[in-house]
């Protein structure tokens, strides 16, 4: 009996999306539940499973098409294993073998296993395809293989030697070094909310400087505690995540929206930490971060992390955030000016840790220094209050017994 394998439900408003990787092939035998094809949307990536047992049938949309909820993306025979088509592949194997001379079946076979760009290279070099043998999934020719035959020793080197000479002036005619891909929905999207914000927001951005120190003194301190008793490791995302909220407490411009002509002060404080998923940049939202400890805060933090690298992060859980923070220190970062993530009116970058000479009591020392940056909307926040709220993180991340006593 043959099963249909359609587009599930996208999430609110979304109606499309982009196959984005097939982790089957057609023939295989497939397990119930497993991962078969890989969605792609503007917000978040989606893993179909395979409705029953039994081995895939059809395949209706390669990598990179767009499909609709409720499509088919393929069929599978309920039941059946790869027996039926497995032995087909052995059977065919010979052929090539017993029919060697013929020269245009080869050629044919490899055209039809090339990818575009290959065989495009192939045709405006003149490149025999019969004499190319394909290192891509299932003996498919690429680029790399046609390009891997033309600069061979062996063909014609006195007619390619001129070759490397570039012209002295004009455009660079360079398509065999070129490869052109479609951009994801995803990252389509996070253009598409950058140009958004540039577009739309009076975007400032203020520095400061914190000593880190006191933070990174008390995770010597009790790292070993907190990790035996909450099973996590006390980073320090944590501590800017309540030292964000407590500034916003005193700040709740940087925490409102602009809607047309009203500002929208939010009272609540859902604040949205940006990681790297495997596709792109996402900021999952830590929901009513006021009202968490800083086990609790690393534990969410540490879970998404985790799900964003996976691709199971859920829609519900990248909407609504009131304020973001960014971290873009652990990629090695100095200094940066990070963009708002709309409607938001406030970002706060973070960045990595470097031994400084600063100047304290009078004399010059080496400290432990990070530089923070926060973005934000001009039109709804004045320089002052701005330069007030990083000040207040400031405070609290040197000393950090602020944070309990909310002081």
């Amino acid at each position: 009996m043959a099963v249909e394998l359609k587009v599930p439900p996208l999430g609110e408003s979304i109606t499309e999306a982009v196959v984005g990787k097939w982790n089957k092939k057609k023939g295989d035998a497939v397990s119930a539940d497993e991962p078969l094809v890989v969605l792609e949307t503007d917000k978040v990536t989606i893993d179909v499973p395979a409705p029953a047992a039994g081995s895939i049938v059809t395949i209706a949309f390669n990598e990179g098409d767009k499909v609709r909820v409720g499509d088919v993306l393929g069929t599978i025979e309920a039941g059946a294993g790869a027996t039926a088509t497995a032995p087909q592949a052995p059977a065919a194997a010979p052929a090539p073998v017993a029919a060697a001379a013929p020269a245009p079946a080869a050629s044919a076979s490899s055209d039809a296993r090339m990818t575009p760009t290959a065989r495009k290279i192939a045709e405006e070099n003149k490149v025999d395809v019969a004499q190319l043998k394909g290192s891509g999934t299932g003996g498919r020719i690429t680029k790399e293989d046609v390009l891997g035959q033309l600069n061979r020793p062996a063909e014609a080197p006195a007619q390619r030697a001129p070759a490397p000479a570039p012209a002295p002036s004009g455009p660079r005619a360079r398509a065999d070094r070129e490869e052109r891909v479609k951009m994801t929905p995803l990252r389509r999207r996070v253009a598409e909310r950058l140009i958004q914000a540039q577009s739309t927001a009076a975007i400032l951005t203020t520095f400061n400087e914190v000593d880190m120190g006191a933070v990174m003194d008390l995770r010597k301190q009790y790292n070993e505690k907190f990790q035996a008793r909450h099973g996590i490791k006390l980073g320090f995302m944590s501590f800017f995540v309540r030292a964000a909220v407590e500034a916003l407490k005193a700040f709740p411009q940087v925490n409102a929206e602009i809607d047309g002509d009203d500002v929208i002060f939010k009272h609540y404080y859902d604040i949205g930490v940006a990681v790297s998923g495997s596709r792109g940049l996402v900021v999952p939202v830590v929901r009513d971060a006021d009202t968490l400890s800083l086990a609790d805060l690393e534990k969410k933090i540490g879970d998404y992390g985790t799900r964003a690298r996976n691709d199971k992060l859920t829609l519900a859980e990248l909407q609504g955030g009131t304020f973001t923070i960014s971290n873009g220190g652990i990629f090695g970062s100095m200094l940066s000016t990070p963009i708002l993530n709309p409607p938001q009116t406030g970002i706060l970058g973070m960045h990595n840790i470097v031994e400084r000479p600063v100047a304290r009591n009078g004399q010059v020392v080496i400290r432990p220094i990070m530089y923070l940056a926060l973005s934000y909307d001009h039109r709804l926040i004045d320089g002052r209050e701005a330069v007030q709220f990083l000040v207040r993180v400031k405070e609290c991340i040197e000393d950090p017994t602020r944070l309990l006593l909310e002081i």
